[in-house]
C-alpha cells in the first residue's frame, strides 16, 4: 500500500448493529486505499460492503502481533470469568473492580496487536485508526503496537494501581498516538486522567447527503409495518442501555390521547416493558428485536416520522442515533439531556425538544405530531451540525498537519 494508505482497526466489528458498521465502510469506501483489522472477525454484510468497496480485511498478522492477540483473547476470558465470579456485592469493591481491570488489559493487548498488524502489511507511514478505542493504557497500546489514532467514545472505567503503574511505564507512548474523543465533555474527562495525551474534539460519525431517504423508501416502509399516511409513527433504534431514558417513555405512552406507532428496533431490549406498551390503549407497537441487518434499520428509521431519542441528564457521548435520523432525512425528539446537543438542535424546525424526565411534555409532542408533523431535515442539516462527510473524515485521519476540527455536534 502506499504511504497514505489508511488502517481501520475495529475490534468490535464481529458484534451486529451499533454505529461502528456505518463509520467503518463510509470511510473504507471514501478513500479507496484501505486496510480493515478486525480481531474477533467481521459480520457477513459489513464484510460485502468492505470487499465491494476494494477494502482488504484481515485479522492479526505476525508472530508478535499474534501473540499479542492471543494475550488480549486470553485476558477477556479472564475478565469474563472473574466477573462471574466477583458479581456478588458481598466482594470488597477492590475484587469487583478485578474484571474491569483485566478487561482494559485485555483491550490494549488487542489493539496493539491490531495496530502492529496495520504498520506490518500497510507500512510504517500509513495511517492507522482504532475506530472504537479502549479509555485506558493509551500509552502502552502504542509501545506495544505502534504510532495510532484511536477514537475514544466514553469513560465506562478507570484505571487502578496497578494499570496506572503500567501506564507510567508506557507514558513516553503517550507521544505516539493522537486521541479523538467526539465531545468536549468526554475530552474534559480524559484530560483530567491523562494529562500529557494530546486530545482533540472530533466527531466519530460521517453523514452523506446520499444516505438521505427517498419518498418511495418511506412509502413502502410505511406500507410494510401497515401504517397508515394519517397516522403517527416514531422509532426507537438501539439497544435500551442504562443511560437510555426508557422510563420517561413508559409515562408518556400512558398520557396519549390519540394513536402513535412505535417502531422499536435493536438489543438488548425488555419484553416485560415491550408488552406493557402494546397493552396501552393509544399505542401501536411494532417490534424487530436486534441485532438486525442495516436495511431493516433503514426500513424503521424511513417508516417513522420522528425519531425518538431519550437519554438520561449527564449523557454527554455523541449520539449516533441523532446523526443517523439527521443523515437519513427523519425530523427529531430528543431530550435535553446534554445541553452542547441541545444548544446546536435548538431552532431547528425538524427537532422538538423537552426537559430531560419530563413524561407530559414528551406526550404533548408526540400527541401534536398527528396534527402538525415536523419538516424533514434538509439534505446539508448533518454539514450544519458540523458532522464530517466520509472524504472529510478520511481527509482529516490521513493529513499530517492539524486541521481545524469542525465538531459542534456535542
Amino acid at each position: 500500500m502506499s504511504a497514505d494508505a489508511l488502517v481501520l482497526v475495529e475490534p468490535g466489528a464481529h458484534r451486529p448493529g451499533g454505529h461502528r458498521h456505518h463509520t467503518l465502510t463510509a470511510l473504507a469506501t471514501a478513500h479507496g486505499r484501505t486496510l480493515v483489522v478486525a480481531p474477533s472477525g467481521i459480520v457477513d454484510d459489513t464484510r460485502a460492503v468492505l470487499e465491494a468497496a476494494g477494502a482488504q480485511v484481515t485479522g492479526p498478522r505476525g508472530v508478535a502481533a499474534v501473540v499479542l492477540a492471543l494475550a488480549g483473547s486470553a485476558a477477556a476470558v479472564l475478565a469474563r470469568a472473574t466477573q462471574r465470579g466477583f458479581a456478588s456485592h458481598g466482594w470488597p469493591t477492590v475484587l469487583r473492580r478485578v474484571p474491569h481491570q483485566v478487561a482494559l488489559l485485555a483491550r490494549c493487548l488487542t489493539e496493539a496487536a491490531c495496530v502492529r498488524t496495520g504498520h506490518r502489511l500497510a507500512g510504517r507511514r500509513a495511517t492507522v485508526v482504532v475506530l472504537s478505542a479502549s479509555e485506558a493504557l493509551h500509552g502502552a497500546a502504542a509501545v506495544l503496537g505502534g504510532r495510532h489514532t484511536r477514537f475514544v467514545h466514553e469513560r465506562v472505567t478507570t484505571e487502578d494501581a496497578v494499570l496506572r503503574a503500567l501506564g507510567r511505564l508506557a507514558r513516553r507512548g503517550e507521544r505516539r498516538v493522537r486521541v479523538l474523543t467526539p465531545t468536549e465533555a468526554v475530552r474534559t474527562d480524559l484530560l483530567a486522567r491523562f494529562p500529557r495525551l494530546p486530545v482533540q474534539v472530533r466527531p466519530f460519525a460521517v453523514a452523506d447527503e446520499r444516505n438521505r431517504l427517498t419518498e418511495a423508501e418511506r412509502r413502502r416502509a410505511r406500507e410494510a409495518f401497515g401504517i397508515p399516511a394519517s397516522e403517527t409513527a416514531v422509532c426507537l433504534v438501539g439497544g435500551w442501555w442504562p443511560y437510555k431514558d426508557l422510563d420517561v417513555i413508559d409515562a408518556a405512552l400512558a398520557r396519549l390521547d390519540v394513536p402513535v406507532h412505535v417502531l422499536v428496533t435493536g438489543g438488548p431490549l425488555d419484553p416485560e416493558r415491550l408488552n406493557a406498551w402494546d397493552r396501552l390503549p393509544h399505542v401501536r407497537l411494532h417490534v424487530r428485536p436486534g441485532p438486525v441487518p442495516e436495511a431493516m434499520v433503514r426500513t424503521v428509521y424511513a417508516a417513522a416520522d420522528a425519531a425518538l431519542v431519550t437519554r438520561r441528564p449527564g449523557t454527554a457521548k455523541e449520539s449516533g442515533l441523532v446523526v443517523d435520523a439527521v443523515r437519513m432525512g427523519v425530523s427529531l425528539v430528543v431530550s435535553g439531556h446534554d445541553p452542547h446537543l441541545s444548544l446546536r438542535l435548538a431552532g431547528q424546525p425538524w427537532t422538538r425538544l423537552f426537559p430531560p424526565g419530563d413524561a407530559a411534555a414528551l406526550a404533548t409532542i408526540l400527541s401534536a405530531l398527528a396534527s402538525a408533523p415536523l419538516p424533514r431535515p434538509a439534505g446539508r442539516a448533518a454539514a450544519d451540525l458540523g458532522v464530517p462527510t466520509p472524504v472529510d473524515q478520511t481527509v482529516f485521519l490521513t493529513s499530517p498537519k492539524e486541521l481545524p476540527c469542525p465538531s459542534r455536534l456535542r
